[in-house]
Order: structure tokens, then sequence, then C-alpha cells
């Protein structure tokens, strides 16, 4: 293989690498967050934004973005787990984020001593979105637990299928 062809062959294994992490970090830090202030003070900001049964949806909410968070990290179960993160960032996008409009970053106020920044709006759930859609239909890749398992798999299918169809001697 030429250089190129292993260039492109380690650039197919980051891709994938870089979002699980950039994604997964993501969520976990959210999760935690969540986590040190106790669910119940987001079961609060639940409760105001009108989301039913505030107390579960705040563990809930806090479980996924830990687990979820922790197994995009190691590329565990992807597709499994971005439908429950997905669920999660629609719900913010619509309860929260909808209403501030596109723009993530909104400098709100400068002064000779500080900077302050608006509300946030829906373009980091979009980002995050296009994450797990990326990893859903991309694969986790080689770097994951993901890959490990689907290879683990294989060489059982061919051993059984060894022990199964023997191949006659020559």
């Amino acid at each position: 293989m030429d250089s190129s062809g292993a260039g492109h062959a380690i650039a197919e294994d980051l891709a994938p690498l870089a979002l699980r992490l950039v994604a997964g970090f993501g969520f976990l830090a959210h999760g935690y967050a969540k986590l040190s202030r106790g669910p119940e003070t987001f079961a609060v900001v639940l409760h105001t934004l009108g989301v039913p049964a505030p107390h579960l949806m705040s563990w809930l909410t806090t479980l996924v973005e830990l687990v979820g968070g922790l197994a995009l990290v190691v590329g565990a179960f992807v597709p499994i787990v971005s439908g429950p993160l997905a669920i999660v960032l629609v719900t913010a996008l619509v309860t929260v984020h909808w209403r501030y409009g596109f723009f993530s970053v909104k400098l709100a106020e400068v002064d000779a001593h500080d900077v302050r920044f608006g509300t946030v709006g829906y373009e980091i759930i979009l980002l995050y979105l296009a994450c797990l859609a990326a990893l859903v239909l991309g694969g986790a890749g080689a770097w994951s637990v993901d890959a490990w398992l689907a290879m683990r798999r294989s060489s059982r299918r061919r051993a059984w299928h060894l022990v199964t169809f023997p191949v006659p001697p020559a």
C-alpha cells in the first residue's frame, strides 16, 4: 500500500474516534454536572419547563448522559446508546434552545473589564446530533469496543464454520 492509502486508512480510523471523544466527553460533562448539583436541582428546571415527571426525567437524563457518554468514549454499543442520547438532545432543543435562535455564542455585553455572553441557541445541539448520526451511519471506528466485538463474533463464526464444515484433505 502506498503512503497516501495508509494515510487515508489512518484518517478513517481517527475520524470516528475524534467524534466519539468530543461528543462522549461532552455528554459525560453534562451528566456529571447534573449529578454533582443533584438531579433534584435539574428536576426543578424540568418542572419549570413543563416536562412531565420532572424527578424521574432528571434522573433518566443524567443516567443517559453519563452511560451514553462513557459508551461513546469507548465506542461501545454506539447505535444503541445514540437513540436515547438523541432523544435528550431533541428534548433540550425543543424545550430550551429553540427560542434563543441558532447561534450558541452570543455576545451580550462588553465593558472595560468583562465580556458577557447571552443565551445559548440550538447550534451545539445540531452538532451533537450530527456526531451521533455520523457514528451510527459510519460506525464507531477501528479503535472501539464495537469493532473489537465484531472481530470476536467474526472469528467465532469462522471457527464454528470450520468445526461444522471441515475442509476436506487435499
